[in-house]
This record gives structure tokens, sequence and C-alpha cells, in this order.
């Protein structure tokens, strides 16, 4: 099955910052995939290119098998967008602002989304600008599912949440994922969110795609080898993905079978999602950008 999301050696400059450089991806079809990196990382232009937010430099990029850039309207009907800053129009009221989305989108459900803001207790008589972070984010999050979309695409949604609102905002998008089914790709450096909603990943580093999988995929093939520094996978081989010294031992991160026992003095372990993402993340440092 095609991704809804596909890139092909997709690649934005910034001058001659490269945010994104041949970044090649394909995402599943109904699943929720957390998109994972550093800031920097390319995550947020990845996000804006696939809404024609942005123009790609070179390579090509495809949602829903949409071009962003040249099919963006058609594009947007069946897309629902929330960027970092969350942008609203800040002197309409809550309710001026769903009837705007009903104008603005065939799709639009108007009972779902008032019924939706309702157990939040935003209140729909009241400036957007007067609400509090957590009712601006329920707001912003109801008219991207208000649209009823075939995929979501979510930028640091919980940015700037407290911990309880930020929980209450993952359980409400996961009920309505469960509900309507819409694909979703989530932003995100919080690795215990991503945990807790997703079930594919993709590790995004300086501007490309490191690995990407489900999560029981990359759980299931990368290893922890730990043990004495001259034991074990050599530190170059191809397999291995990141190591770490540790006072007598070291850590190595590798991705592959689990083809090293006890008898030269290593333990070998599954590794944690955390620990497969960090591994990544710290082989990339010094990288040239």
């Amino acid at each position: 099955m095609a991704g809804v999301l596909e890139t092909n050696a997709l690649t934005k400059r910034f001058g001659k910052v490269e945010a994104l450089r041949d970044c090649n991806v394909a995402l599943p079809a109904g699943k929720v995939t957390g998109l994972v990196g550093p800031n920097g990382a390319g995550k947020t232009t990845l996000l804006q290119l696939a809404v024609g937010l942005r123009r790609a430099s070179s390579g090509t990029i495809r949602v829903l098998g949409l071009d962003p850039s040249t099919e963006t309207v058609k594009l947007l009907s069946r897309v629902g967008y929330v960027g970092q800053e969350r942008p609203l129009y800040l002197d309409l009221s809550v309710a001026e602002t769903l009837e705007l989305g009903r104008r603005l989108n065939p799709r639009w459900d108007q009972e779902f989304a008032r019924s939706r803001l309702a157990r939040f207790d935003v209140p729909f008589d009241r400036p957007v600008r007067s609400l509090s972070t957590g009712q601006r984010a329920q707001v912003a999050l109801t008219l991207a599912l208000g649209k009823r979309p075939e995929l979501l695409l979510l930028d640091e949604p919980v940015a700037n949440l407290d911990p309880v609102a930020r929980l209450d905002l993952l359980e409400e998008l996961m009920g309505a994922v469960a509900e309507d089914g819409p694909t979703v790709v989530l932003s995100s450096n919080v690795l215990s969110d991503v945990e807790r909603v997703c079930e594919h990943v993709v590790i995004l580093v300086n501007g490309r795609v490191r690995v990407a999988g489900d999560i029981e995929e990359l759980e299931r093939t990368h290893f922890l080898v730990i043990g004495p520094r001259k034991a074990g996978p050599a530190a170059d081989s191809e397999d291995v993905v990141d190591v770490r010294e540790a006072e007598r031992q070291t850590v190595r991160l590798v991705h592959g079978a689990a083809t090293w026992g006890d008898g030269d003095g290593t333990v070998t372990r599954p590794a944690t999602l955390e620990e497969v993402v960090l591994g990544y993340l710290r082989s990339s440092r010094g990288e040239v950008r």
C-alpha cells in the first residue's frame, strides 16, 4: 500500500542552510506516526511542505496522492493541520471560530465540534484571546478534527501545556482517532507522549530520516550489547548504531540479530524505544549539515 505521505530525495533550503536534504519517507495509512528528532531536525519544515505552506527546493512530496504545491485547495479539504503557533483569529469568539470552520470546510461537523469543546468547558461566547493556552490548543485541534480529515498533521500539539492539559489533549486525540480513523502524524520531542499514542516512528536528524518503522519492530530489531570495552561487536561494524563508554564497560546499540551472548563477557538485551531514539540522535552528533 502506498504511503499517505511520501517523499523522494526531498530537499528544502533556506539560504545556505538545508532544513531537509534527500529526505525519503513513506508514512503508512491508518496509523499514528510519531515524527521524532531534535530541534532543527526538519520536522516542522516537512509538515509545512506537506500542506503547501512551503515549496521544496528539489525532490518530490505527495500527500494522499496529491502534490501540495499545485493541488493545495483540493488537499486541504482532506487534511487537518495544527501548527506549532496554533494560528487562530484572536478577536473572534469561539462560536464565530467554529462558524468560520463550517463555512470553509465542506465536510465540517458542527455538532461534533461544539460537543467536543463543551466537554472541556470552553466558553463559546468569549474571544479566543481570552482563553487559556490549553483551551486555545483544544480549539485549534477541534478545527482540525471538525473537518473530518483523512490525514491529521500535528506539529508539537502539546507544547507549552501543563501535564494535566497535555494528557487530556492526547487522550482526547486518541479517542477521536479511534472513532473516526484518520491517519495521524504527530511531531514531538516528548518520547513518553510518542510511546503513549504512536504505533509508527520516524527518527529525523539533520534533515534526514535515520530510521523508520513500527515501534514494536524497532524494539524487536535493536539490542543493547553491554560488556568489557574489547568485547562485543567492533565499534565500526555496520550493525553498530551507537557506542557509549561507561566506566569499565561499553554499551553498544546494535541493529540486527542478537548474535552476541555471554561468552565474551557481554550481556545482550532488547533496547527500549527511548534507547533506540537516543542512540540514533547521539550517533548523528558532529555530522556536517
